[in-house]
């Protein structure tokens, strides 16, 4: 681990406040100041990783190169500091145990009675400090909130690891909540103090604390956080809510936030031109013109679902210059006659990735909405299957085309992928096999068309895109779809699996098997999203 300096970030009182964004913030801070970041999350649920977790419970899965499925905030990681995560960089308490068991029944303790301490921590500093090169900050974010009875293990591990590392290398950051209570006309800073209070309760006093609120924290607050929580009162540091998640860099270095951690390191370096961001913000809040683009999905009760989507969405809208208002459709509601017609003022169709039959039949209305209205449509993993699927039964033919997803069927246009071969590894799959990380994850390359309107988006004959699905596009109904105005115009490398279709009779029609969105970030956004609002923009003129 060299001599990176460590930044454990905790948060208490309540969940979502900001965790995952603070640690991404302050790594574009430090980055933008010439300092090398490295950030990892460490989830304290049982499962192995959030695969099997449904999307209405946890938000997305969030996809590695090297095919982990991650927790969201790496997604924010990404999106703010462009440093690719990889799997030792999200960690749950499911694989700690399991990984412990796994050595225990192997006789690797050598006849130690295997326990919490020191065992379990022992796992869960190794995870922290593992696989590292030359970085110059390693920020670490303890997922759950102080006082959960599944965290207790990963606070005891960064309490000893701070022990181990020394008053030098380790810094302690706590985000808490600022709530105003508008009948006494004031904030309250009691339950930052119990947040602290608890943490304390663990060994661990906190270096620094970032109090989210919803307006300025007056500096007799300040001071008197600082004296109740043993903290300098310039180390507490207010987090505000603001419009855009990216002007937060922007907040964060205002409020002191990146000075105060050098400061706390003994370290100087250059002042960091956040330019760039406040370019970003700009367009984000003021762009020249505004679209609507439709997602129609059946997590959209929950909007964490589609995360990285929603934000490739606004990076789209950023290259464009122009404000993307998504609109968020359950699909079950376009099962029921002309419903789909509510889609009339709509700009954009995208119909996103999912699991399961629910819906079906809602998201494959839309497609047809798109494709014969001529409205720009995006169809991304499950989406480019039921774009096919729509294609089968509406213009070629195939009355009863569905996925064996759902159940056998005797056209089966999309079936389970039983086997793929990545790197040198051939991968196999049976239906009655295990439902975790069985998937096609991670990086794969895929051979565009010449002359496609993906080559053109892309300007390259070579990709490489995430990937994370069980079923494929059949490509033995190439033919007859070929003849139904589906153009195959991107395929893996040995020409079986199909990753690509798009339409030649259409303005803009493109389905994908991957997950572009996960590549997209702000400063580059992914050219399929700009593409896609590029040709929602001019569909808004003609509307």
């Amino acid at each position: 681990m060299g001599s990176a300096k460590f930044i454990f970030i905790t948060g208490g009182v309540v969940s979502s406040l900001g965790k995952g964004i603070a640690a991404a913030a302050l790594g574009a801070l430090l980055q933008a100041r010439g300092h090398k970041v490295r950030l990892r999350k460490l989830d304290p649920y049982l499962n192995i990783d959030p695969g099997t977790m449904s999307p209405t419970q946890h938000g997305e899965v969030y996809v590695t190169d090297d095919g982990a499925e991650t927790d969201l905030d790496l997604g924010h990681y990404e999106r703010f500091t462009g440093v690719s995560t990889r799997q030792s960089d999200n960690v749950t308490a499911g694989k700690i145990y399991s990984n412990v068991i796994a050595r225990e029944r192997k006789g690797d303790y050598l006849g130690a009675t295997v326990q919490v301490i020191p065992h379990v921590t022992d796992a869960i500093k190794n995870f922290i400090t593992a696989d590292l090169g030359d970085e110059d900050f390693v920020i670490a974010e303890i997922g759950g909130t102080v006082g959960d009875i599944e965290s207790l293990p990963f606070l005891e591990a960064i309490r000893q690891l701070g022990n181990e590392l020394g008053h030098a290398r380790a810094l302690y950051m706590h985000v808490t909540l600022l709530p105003y209570i508008p009948a006494a006309g004031e904030l309250k800073t009691k339950p930052t103090q119990h947040s602290v209070k608890e943490l304390l309760s663990h060994g661990i006093q906190p270096d620094m604390l970032l109090c989210r609120t919803d307006r300025a924290l007056p500096e007799n607050e300040r001071k008197k956080i600082a004296q109740f929580c043993n903290v300098p009162a310039s180390r507490v540091i207010q987090a505000l809510d603001v419009k855009t998640i990216y002007s937060v860099p922007i907040h964060y270095h205002d409020a002191g936030l990146d000075h105060e951690v050098l400061q706390f390191f003994g370290q100087k370096s250059r002042q960091p031109n956040l330019d760039a961001w406040r370019r970003i913000v700009e367009r984000v809040t003021e762009p020249e013109s505004e679209i609507s683009i439709a997602v129609v999905g059946k997590y959209t009760t929950m909007l964490d679902s589609y995360k990285s989507l929603h934000e490739a969405l606004i990076h789209g809208g950023i290259a464009n210059n122009a404000r993307v208002k998504v609109e968020w459709i359950d699909s079950s509601i376009f099962e029921k006659p002309d419903a789909v017609n509510r889609l009339e003022h709509i700009h954009g169709i995208l119909v996103p990735g999912g699991f399961g039959e629910r819906g079906t039949e809602g998201k494959i209305a839309a497609v047809k909405f798109a494709r014969e209205r001529g409205v720009p449509f995006f169809g991304i993993c499950f989406g480019m299957q039921l774009a096919v699927i729509e294609a089968a039964r509406h213009v070629a033919g195939i009355q009863h085309a569905s996925s064996t997803e759902f159940h056998p069927h005797e056209n089966p246009v999309v079936g389970m992928l039983t086997e793929w071969v990545k790197g040198n590894e051939l991968h196999k799959r049976t239906a009655g096999g295990d439902m975790g990380g069985t998937m096609r994850l991670g990086a794969f390359a895929a051979h565009l068309k010449q002359g496609s309107l993906a080559e053109k988006i892309y300007g390259a004959r070579e990709i490489s895109e995430r990937h994370r699905h069980r079923y494929e596009v059949n490509i033995g109904y190439k033919e007859v779809l070929e003849k139904a105005g589906v153009i195959f115009s991107g395929l893996s490398p040995d020409g079986t699996l199909p990753e690509i279709i798009e339409r030649t009779d259409h303005p803009h029609f493109i389905g994908v098997q991957f997950h572009p969105e996960l590549k997209s970030r702000p400063f580059a956004p992914h050219p399929l999203f700009t593409a896609f609002v590029s040709a929602a923009l001019a569909q808004s003129r003609l509307v």
